[in-house]
């Protein structure tokens, strides 16, 4: 049978921090669409739910709603749905796992035939070229048997034409540099479908920079002996990798936990290897084409055979008020040196700033503290100079900011009622970095959270998927840590969430 139903396919995204290394295996089923009859496309639409592993459960949803409920007598791979009259809408499945559900497979729409669901476009592996990466631009339509079209913004001239990859999408290579949007035709209209939003692909010579870090064990203060390992990240897989140190090549031993990262693993540092530490790659067939370098990664070394500085806090006091500036004072007997500031709590001591200033004296400061910067502070400071010796660390001067930390802000990214099986995006700002942010409805129970996510950054994108009425409702967000201070914010003023046609 020939799928002439309209539909598109959209594809989530998951957020979260960089890890070391992941493990992923795929449950969510895949959704699509055939028709019985080319002449009556609309009239009789079969719809296929295919799972990853056999199952005796499936189920339909339209439009945010469960539809139907199949169970089966031996385990499947996958189920078909018939559609008959009113079909238009979203529409979503999922499948038996263990004694649950999958996650809910890709939306498919389906509309009449007078319109045609937009297709989606997307860049593959990046959205930028640079000589000797291929780089594919996937048009996501959804239909068997289309013709997909390709354009570029501001070129008439320029139209590629590809049939369909798998049946429901097509790959174009992409060799300049634009903006580009693609459509698709039936065989039985040939009028295409609205264009997708667009997709701008740049020319980057030399390619952008990986990011460099060190482990977690090594973020605080090392001595002379110690073997750090620093984490080297690219933006796409397949590279070489190169570390470096003040502009010059690093052979040290390295590891790999996937095509995207490195681990580079020092052994036996001496004062004076410190750094600037920088990483950079190049595609495999471009020897000479090196990225950017990485940001620098500065690692502390003291032997601890100098005197310790002082350091002291202004305003003085154990707990200074929520909001305020903090100043940490380093004071050292010589001039000409390399500061520290060091953090300490459950979490271990690392690191929090570098300072290298003209006298004798470095002036940390601490901006608008919360109960995130509770602590014990002190420092150390370095000679930049050989023999490269450091100081025994400072006193350390203990801060408790009270609680709670400041009450985030949550406001929709959409207006007007959301359309029933569409997705609805609230976003949660002024919130701390380092926390997990979750989303609540006005009036669930502490655990019944809609959306939780580890955020390193003050603002944060949370998502209802695939709203139904059952969604409609006041929305608040919050953040928490429990680690390496234990704390939760008040929650955020209400916004509410309407649901058309409901």
């Amino acid at each position: 049978m020939s799928s002439l139903v309209s539909f598109l396919l959209l594809w989530g995204l998951t957020l979260g921090p960089v890890t070391e290394a992941a493990v992923f295996v795929e449950t969510r089923p895949s959704l699509s669409a055939e028709s019985e009859s080319l002449l009556e496309p609309w009239a009789n639409v079969m719809l296929t739910c295919q799972a990853h592993l056999p199952t005796l459960v499936f189920q339909l949803f339209k439009d945010g709603v469960s539809q139907e409920l199949v169970q089966l007598d031996s385990p499947a791979i996958k189920h078909q749905f018939l559609l008959t009259g009113g079909t238009q809408g979203l529409y979503r499945c999922s499948a038996g796992l263990g004694r649950g559900w999958t996650q809910l497979s890709n939306l498919m729409e389906v509309t009449g035939p007078k319109s045609l669901p937009r297709p989606r476009l997307s860049a593959e592996p990046v959205s930028w070229i640079t000589p000797g990466l291929n780089v594919t631009l996937v048009c996501h339509g959804g239909l068997q048997g289309v013709t997909f079209l390709l354009r570029r913004e501001g070129d008439e001239e320029f139209l590629e034409v590809a049939k369909a990859r798998e049946g429901v999408e097509a790959a174009f290579p992409v060799h300049q540099a634009g903006t580009y949007s693609c459509s698709y035709r039936t065989p039985a209209t040939g009028t295409p479908s609205e264009p997708s939003a667009a997709v701008t692909i740049k020319e980057l010579a030399p390619p952008p920079p990986p990011v460099l870090r060190p482990q977690r064990d090594y973020t605080g203060i090392l001595h002379p002996g110690d073997s750090p390992t620093l984490l080297c990240v690219a933006p796409l897989s397949g590279v070489d990798f190169q570390l470096r140190r003040g502009g010059k090549e690093l052979l040290v031993p390295s590891s790999s936990s996937s095509p995207d990262r490195v681990f580079f693993h020092l052994t036996a540092l001496a004062l004076g290897d410190s750094g600037p530490y920088t990483c950079r790659y190049r595609l495999r067939d471009q020897q000479d084409a090196w990225s950017g370098d990485s940001t620098p990664v500065e690692l502390t070394l003291s032997d601890e055979k100098l005197p310790p500085p002082r350091l002291s806090a202004e305003p003085a006091g154990r707990s200074p008020e929520p909001g305020t500036l903090v100043r940490l004072r380093c004071q050292a007997p010589l001039v000409g040196l390399r500061f520290a500031l060091v953090r300490e709590d459950e979490g271990g001591r690392r690191v929090r700033s570098l300072l290298s200033p003209a006298g004798a004296e470095a002036q940390f400061e601490l901006r608008s503290v919360s109960v995130a910067d509770s602590a014990n502070y002190s420092c150390v400071y370095v000679d930049p100079e050989p023999p490269f010796s450091g100081s025994a660390p400072s006193a350390r001067v203990e801060l408790r900011v009270p609680g709670p930390p400041p009450r985030p802000r949550l406001r929709a990214l959409w207006s007007g009622p959301v359309t029933p099986g569409r997705d609805a995006v609230l976003r949660c700002e002024g919130h701390l970095p380092d926390v997990t942010v979750e989303l609540l409805r006005v009036g669930d129970t502490e655990a019944a959270h809609l959306d939780r996510i580890s955020a390193t950054q003050s603002s944060t994108d949370l998502v209802l998927t695939y709203v139904g009425p059952q969604h409609a409702g006041n929305y608040s967000c919050r953040y928490r840590s429990w680690w390496p201070n234990r704390f939760e914010s008040d929650l955020s003023d209400p916004v509410e969430l309407l649901v058309a046609g409901h």
